[in-house]
């Protein structure tokens, strides 16, 4: 997403000489659902590309939060109600597959992840300066003379390719962040987060003879049932045909293993939800043994440095985060459209490694604070009940104090929220962000700091 995202900026910005070096042979559907909150929605909508998104969408109108032991909702937010009025953009969950038109609602929405992929690709390609290549494997970086060796798998050849810029946007494993702290002499270390995956759909047909389970396909709704370090997230896709379904649970079968993504079991799937409402566990056993994916959670202490000459980090290469408040790939394409920014004020070469450091800075204290949120949303989510309720009950009486609603009321401001991403003050700080206003009101500031510094 942030290589795209990145080319595809560059190009609205007017450059035209952009090429994307990837490895993959094919740009194909991975992993599971992705989401396009409003502030990612905001710059994609600028670069044109904002409709394929929406075309491909489910609308989903509200978010529930339950307690896997009483199945009973502990809180719920009505996405449809405000999105669009108080962000300007709807909250869109990609899942169904690409090409099947299910709303064109301004409501939440439900499409698959290579819908974002196709509309950056797709963006990025028909301005015509940008060249997409496959099958290509990056094995050194020149940071000195800003090139990089990149291997053909077809011919097994190496060749050199010289550019003006790099931008990495190689992911949590990335080897260009690996070869910049090794030349800075910094431990670049990933965490392992204790937590795993599994990235499941149920089709509609495997449950059409449950009144109960076709409820969840037809409510146009996002369920998450919460418990001791162990969620379940599931809603509606591909016009109710399917139930995407995603969890986090302890990581039990990776050990030492290097592996992030493996087969998994489902017999294990199902131990490992065995005290969670029924609806759950039946949704689980309905997904074929050979479609049960786990994946390994890993994330990154922040990062101190993005840029070395005229090389730049984007995305997970340099702030992975965990799932837990939808902005992964939000925040990789405010990368890129910062990057876009930037690199469009400046009127030099030589000028190119100061407009990097404006990107970091501005970029580097906003990604810290959402991962920080998302680990944080982690640890609010999986409590143990005791302590969940007890945490709940001193929020109730805190914001009762302040004058808010203590009667249970759904007066969504009001509400306590045991999923962060519920929370109106969250949702407002991460939704109402402009990363093209803010760095255009910076820019020229932190850039002539940046030229003082090499002055000096």
């Amino acid at each position: 997403m942030g290589g795209m995202g990145s080319a595809l900026s560059l190009a609205r910005q007017g450059f035209t000489n952009i090429t994307v070096w990837e490895q993959a042979l094919y740009l194909e559907e991975v992993g599971a659902g992705i989401n396009v909150p409003p502030n990612l929605g905001r710059i994609l909508s600028r670069w044109g590309v904002m409709d394929i998104c929406k075309a491909e969408g489910v609308a989903i109108e509200r978010a529930n939060v339950l307690d896997c032991e009483t199945d009973e909702i502990i809180s719920s937010a009505a996405y449809s109600a405000h999105m669009v009025a108080d962000y300007g953009y709807p909250f869109i969950l990609e899942t169904s597959p690409v090409g099947h038109v299910t709303s064109t609602s301004p409501n939440t929405q439900t499409v698959h992840r290579a819908a974002l992929q196709k509309s950056l690709v797709r963006g990025a390609l028909d301005t015509g300066h940008v060249k997409l290549m496959t099958d290509q494997i990056i094995t050194e970086y020149d940071f000195d003379k800003t090139r990089l060796l990149v291997r053909n798998e077809d011919t097994d050849e190496d060749e050199w390719v010289q550019a003006d810029l790099l931008i990495c946007a190689d992911g949590i494993k990335s080897r260009a962040r690996a070869a910049i702290y090794k030349r800075l002499g910094i431990a670049d270390s990933v965490e392992d987060t204790g937590q795993a995956a599994y990235r499941i759909m149920v089709r509609r047909n495997l449950a059409k003879d449950d009144p109960e389970l076709l409820k969840l396909f037809s409510s146009k709704q996002s369920w998450r049932w919460i418990g001791e370090k162990r969620h379940v997230m599931g809603y509606p896709i591909n016009a109710g045909e399917l139930f995407n379904i995603s969890t986090s649970q302890p990581d039990e079968h990776f050990g030492e293993k290097d592996s992030w993504t493996a087969l998994g079991d489902k017999s294990a799937m199902v131990a490992t939800f065995h005290d969670f409402p029924e609806r759950v566990k039946k949704l689980l056993s309905l997904v074929p043994e050979h479609e049960v994916l786990e994946w390994r959670l890993r994330a990154h202490k922040p990062l101190p440095v993005w840029v070395d000459h005229n090389v730049a980090l984007v995305g997970d290469a340099c702030h992975p985060t965990l799932p837990h408040i939808a902005q992964g790939a939000a925040q990789a394409i405010e990368d890129a459209a910062a990057l876009g920014i930037v690199l469009s004020r400046i009127k030099s070469r030589n000028q190119i490694h100061s407009a990097l450091m404006v990107y970091q800075n501005i970029r580097k204290p906003r990604t810290d604070w959402a991962v920080s949120m998302a680990a944080h949303n982690s640890i609010s989510l999986h409590q143990d009940k005791a302590t969940r309720e007890a945490s709940l009950a001193m929020a109730r009486l805190a914001l009762a104090n302040e004058g808010g609603a203590e009667d249970g009321s759904d007066k969504e401001d009001d509400q306590v929220c045991v999923d962060k991403l519920a929370s109106k003050e969250l949702r407002d700080k991460l939704f109402q962000y402009d990363i093209a206003l803010e760095t255009e009101q910076r820019f020229d500031k932190l850039f002539a700091e940046e030229l003082m510094k090499q002055r000096d």
